[in-house]
């Protein structure tokens, strides 16, 4: 009883001084996870439509920073950086990508699935070709076998 009255009348008669730091310890934990999270996150966005990729014996090309990744799906829809396209749009799309700081177009890959008609992928590599983009990349699903 005795201690609650002495608290209780230290807490009235002193005033607190404000305190003037900050504590950044959690501020850096929540930092830290969430760096984490796109760490290991960001390798997975790569690419988010399900091609089935032919296979190749060809080197891998190293990863360009400008690139415009190209998909057309089993079922023939054709998707630039995961967004999917209206049919018959592909070169009003293809007009609005913006060219790099030298006025170049940037590296095209093209991700073609292996069951699609030859005739519909090279219908989107004219495509490409009428809209500027001479440097295409097709992309393959790597093969150790030997023929």
């Amino acid at each position: 009883m005795a201690m609650g009255v002495l608290a209780s009348s230290r807490g009235r008669n002193s005033r607190r001084a404000p305190m003037a730091e900050i504590n950044v310890t959690p501020f850096v934990d929540v930092m830290l996870v969430l760096l984490i999270i796109f760490m290991v996150t960001a390798p997975l966005l790569n690419s988010g439509v399900p091609v089935e990729l032919p296979e190749s014996r060809a080197n891998a090309l190293p990863d360009e920073p400008e690139t415009v990744t190209i998909s057309i799906a089993g079922d023939g829809a054709i998707y630039i950086d995961d967004a999917p396209q209206i049919p018959g749009q592909l070169a009003d799309s293809l007009a609005a990508i913006p060219m790099d700081s030298e006025g170049a177009p940037p590296q095209v890959t093209l991700r073609a699935d292996r069951t699609l008609d030859y005739g519909r992928v090279m219908a989107v590599m004219g495509e490409l070709n009428r809209a500027g983009f001479n440097a295409i990349s097709l992309v393959t699903s790597g093969s150790d076998e030997q023929p």
